[in-house]
């Protein structure tokens, strides 16, 4: 063998191993961010379900009932009637 055939056959020695060491880099990375974006799926199909948990639960505190309810316990209001309604007619003299 001849000065050049061993330079060449250690060039590509060489470069066989960069290529490994690139591709097992690249696995690595691959591998990572596979990881990453499942977690990521993950936590969006958490978020998606705690949405509809909390539309749900918005439906459910804007019903009537509930609004008449806390009308009457919290800001003490009471039904109309005409027992308590008072008229007021246009152009009434003061």
């Amino acid at each position: 063998m001849s000065a050049n055939s061993t330079r060449l056959n250690m060039v590509l020695l060489l470069a066989v191993i960069a290529s490994a060491l690139f591709l097992v880099k690249t696995q690595y990375e691959s591998r990572h961010l596979f990881a990453e974006l499942d977690k990521a799926n993950g936590e969006a199909r958490r978020i998606e379900v705690e949405n509809g948990r909390l539309q749900v639960e918005k439906r459910a505190q804007a019903t009537p009932l509930r609004v008449e309810k806390l009308a009457k316990e919290q800001l003490q209001m009471r039904s109309a009637s005409p027992a308590i309604t008072q008229y007021v007619k246009q152009g009434a003299q003061q």
